[in-house]
């Protein structure tokens, strides 16, 4: 762990080694696998299926998190692999809706990894990630209605944020904290 980055107002986090960017790229893709898979079998287990994991938004939590400590690169590439990796393990996410939350995550990651650094409040940054990915998810859903013959709904974006407020309230809770956690053992 190397330099320290532009100083923010809540957290400075170091700009970390390539090795360490993978590392932590490969510890958040297990991490996004593997959370929905805990938050599904819960699901089955209560009787809710897989509302749950659509309520909680698992897989968002790592790889917006990964964006946030290890920079863009590792963000953008663990929102890339996570969704294919557990649809190739799990089939999950499911493959009409694959594309789309690939772009998604693709996009958390990255913004993260953007604006780990910047100089305002990290809540604040929490919400400018949600709002670039679940927009970019948005378009890219408009333009898979309008190219290719309605294949998924447009409602289905406001259904999302609507069945997802709980994991997004989550993600307002739980990221700025981890970030703080980590940036003071640095």
């Amino acid at each position: 762990m190397t330099n320290v980055s532009r100083a923010s107002k809540d957290y400075v986090l170091p700009k970390l080694s390539i090795k360490m960017q993978t590392l932590s790229a490969i510890i958040a893709i297990i991490c996004a696998v593997v959370l929905p898979q805990i938050i599904h079998t819960i699901g089955l287990l209560s009787g809710s299926n897989s509302a749950l994991g659509e309520i909680l938004l698992p897989m968002h939590l790592p790889i917006i998190v990964v964006g946030f400590i290890a920079g863009p690169y590792a963000g953008a590439l663990t929102g890339l692999l996570a969704p294919a990796i557990s649809f190739g393990l799990t089939a999950m996410p499911g493959q009409l809706m694959l594309p789309f939350i690939t772009i998604e995550m693709t996009c958390y990651g990255l913004a993260a990894g953007l604006i780990r650094n910047a100089n305002f409040n990290s809540l604040i940054k929490v919400l400018i990630v949600q709002i670039v990915g679940r927009t970019v998810r948005a378009v890219a859903i408009l333009a898979g209605f309008y190219l290719f013959a309605g294949v998924v709904a447009p409602k289905i974006i406001l259904t999302s944020i609507a069945v997802g407020f709980v994991g997004i309230l989550i993600q307002w809770i739980v990221v700025p904290n981890i970030i703080k956690s980590i940036s003071k053992v640095e």
